[in-house]
Parts: structure tokens; sequence; C-alpha cells
């Protein structure tokens, strides 16, 4: 299974260094990545997130909140959106036939419409919650604007799995193949989940918002930016649960590493490593050469 890196679409944060770490000034914006996964199975291409899709790009403010716009600012550039990056590493829209969510917040599901005849898979309670929009942060955070296809959308029942590596696992997701798997990691949400993906003999977990900078997955001093701490904090919808997840997924690196390759959404430290190139920069076909970190 080939595993491709996809930034669609940087968020710019008030707060410049306090969030990223790595902004030179608190006086300017700050950049996080949106990390998303595409996939080539047997079965066709598997989306892992979506990031923001065209229409968010094109609409800003009819389908996101202005407090998040204010907020997180998204560099909103059309060629890094997923189906764009698709397109260029030479697939079509419709060879996506399966997108996998860690959860439904604005960021993560932004380009679901611009994949139409592609399945959704998620947790149930994710779902339920989601279009629930119980309260004001609910309804900024889940923008009902980005799910034009929601009769594509397949739900999952947490604790209906197996074990894996210590956590409860959805396995046989329908129509995707086995080294596919769906594991829930509420906190950060109700129906919030990590998406594993054995590929090359060993699993690489995207963990969603599970955790935001590389530094919390420290065992011995974990480490946030203060304002990550701060943004993660508004954010949670279980903080208990939020922050005991955290911690297995510490003692999982610290015990597995060898096996197990832990990335979370925003970190672009952690796309950069990964993907070989900037997180300003779109996916590079195979005939493009490639300007990797220079």
């Amino acid at each position: 299974m080939r595993i491709h890196h996809l930034n669609c679409i940087s968020s710019c944060p008030l707060g410049g260094r306090l969030m990223d770490g790595r902004t030179p000034s608190v006086l300017q914006r700050g950049q996080l990545c949106c990390h998303c996964l595409l996939l080539e199975t047997d079965q066709g291409l598997v989306l892992v997130d979506t990031g923001f899709g065209l229409k968010d790009v094109r609409n800003p403010r009819q389908r996101l909140s202005a407090f998040f716009l204010a907020l997180l600012s998204p560099d909103f550039r059309e060629e890094m959106t997923a189906v764009r990056q698709i397109e260029r590493l030479g697939f079509r829209a419709c060879d996506v036939r399966h997108i996998v969510l860690t959860h439904l917040d604005f960021d993560h599901a932004g380009g679901l419409d611009d994949f139409p005849l592609a399945r959704v898979h998620l947790m149930q309670h994710e779902r339920d919650e989601a279009t629930a929009q119980r309260t004001w942060l609910d309804r900024q955070r889940y923008r009902p604007q980005q799910w034009g296809g929601r009769m594509h959308w397949q739900a999952y029942r947490a604790g209906s799995g197996e074990p894996w590596f210590g956590f409860q696992a959805v396995r046989e997701l329908a129509g995707l193949p086995p080294e596919v798997l769906l594991v829930p990691l509420p906190g950060h949400t109700h129906g919030h989940a990590g998406v594993a993906i054995r590929s090359g003999g060993r699993w690489l977990l995207q963990t969603g918002d599970a955790y935001f900078h590389h530094g919390e997955m420290d065992v011995e001093r974990p480490w946030c930016t203060p304002g990550l701490r701060l943004y993660q904090t508004l954010m949670e919808k279980d903080r208990t649960l939020r922050l005991a997840n955290q911690e297995r997924l510490r003692y999982l690196k610290r015990d597995h590493g060898g096996e197990v390759q832990l990335l979370c959404a925003h970190d672009p430290v952690e796309f950069e490593a990964l993907a070989g190139r900037r997180s300003g920069q779109p996916a590079a076909h195979p005939r493009e050469p490639a300007r990797g970190m220079a």
C-alpha cells in the first residue's frame, strides 16, 4: 500500500510562535498544517481526512464560522485542497472510493463534497454529536454546509472491535482492506478516532487531534506550546479522556515505536519529516522534480 502525505490547507493562528513553536514572533500568525493521507489500495484510493475543500476556498464566509476564520485565518489556496493534489498526482476525484474521518471538525471534513461518490467512514458517536449541534461551539466547529453527501456515511459503534496494541480498534471497515482500522480516541470530540494503516510491515497511526505538537509524545517530559495547550482546552469535549489517551499514545510510542509510527493532524514538523517537503508545497506527480526541504 502506497501512502501519500497531503497538507490540505494550513491554518495561520493568532499567536505565532506561541502556537507553532517556530514562527519568529508572537506578533506574526503561525502555521499549522492539516495532515491528510491518501492511500493507494486494491479497492481504489482511500483518503484519511479531507482538510478544507474547494467550496471552503471559494466561499469561506458561507461555509465556516466567523469565529474560526478570525482565529485561524486559513491559507486558502485551491492547489492545496485534497482534490487538486490528488489530480496533480495523476488521479481523478472519482478514484477516491472511501474517506475515513478522524472526526467532523470543519478543518477535517471540509473536502467531503469534492468526493461525492466516496463512502465516508466515521464513529457513530461522532456523527450523532456533530449533527445534534447542541452548543454554540458545536455550531462553530461542526459545519453541516460541508456535508452534502450524508447518504454515503458508514458509522461504527465504539466497543465493537478487537484489541490493537492495547487499544480497542474497529476492524473490517466496509469495503476497505483489513490494513485500515478505526481506533477510538475520544476526548477532543466524543467520537474522535485515530486511523491505523499497515504498510511495509509497519503501522502508521494518524491520531487526528488527539495531540497537536510532537513534544506531547515525549514520555519523560511531554511538552506543548502554550497556545496549542489553550486551544486544545477550548476544543476538548472530555478532558479526562483526552489526557488519558495522550498518555496511552506516549506509552504506545515508547513500547512499540518500532512497529507503530504516530502522527497528528496539525504539526508541520511531523508533516515535513514524513512528506519530505515543506508544508506549503502541494504533492508532486512522480514525474515532477521534487523541491524537497531545501
